[in-house]
Formats: C-alpha cells, structure tokens, sequence
C-alpha cells in the first residue's frame, strides 16, 4: 500500500464501500451499461430493458442519488447519462476483470 492509501479515513472507507454497494444490483449494472453509449431516455431503456419505466425510474433514482447517473429534462421527457467518465471507466473495469478470470478457467 502506499501512503496515500494508508492515511484514508474510516470514513472515506465506509463512503467507498456504499458507493460500490451501488453497483451490486443487475439492473443498475444494465442500465449503466446502455448508458455507456451516451444519453437516452427513460423510456428507451426500458425498453431496451424490457423492463416497467416506474422500475427503471425507481433504479435512475437510486443511481442519481449515488450520483452516477445525471438527468436532462426535455418537456415532459428525461434523458439520463453517466454522471462523469468514472462510471464507464469503473464498469469496464470490472467487466475486464470478470472476463479475464473466465477466460483463466
């Protein structure tokens, strides 16, 4: 570890900890994932999703309240995107890890 690591904070810990907590959800993590191809409606992702909108809109609300996701209102139409290049950068992240253990097996 080096020493920046060292000196975090419990509570620095604690709010990294929630942050990924936020991610652990399936349709979170799909809806992040459409989101990496740049900004769409609610709409469209459930029906990208093939999901009800109040689910999705129920887990935009959770994921804008972890502010990873931003929304845009136009008229009576929100359109969400990543809240910045983090949220992509941690997905495929992750995604290359879970890839690279498969292909390990």
């Amino acid at each position: 570890m080096t020493k920046k690591t060292e000196s975090l904070s419990m509570d620095t810990l604690f709010e990294l900890a929630e942050f990924f907590k936020f991610f652990g959800d399936t349709t979170r993590i799909r809806i992040i994932q459409i989101l990496l191809d740049g900004e769409i409606s609610v709409n469209e992702i459930a029906e990208k999703l093939q999901l009800e909108q109040s689910v999705v809109s129920h887990q935009l609300r959770i994921l804008r309240t972890a502010n990873l996701v931003k929304p845009r209102r136009v008229g009576r139409q929100i359109f969400y995107s990543q809240d910045d290049e983090h949220i992509g950068l941690i997905f495929r992240t992750g995604l290359s890890h879970i890839l690279h253990k498969k292909e390990g097996v």
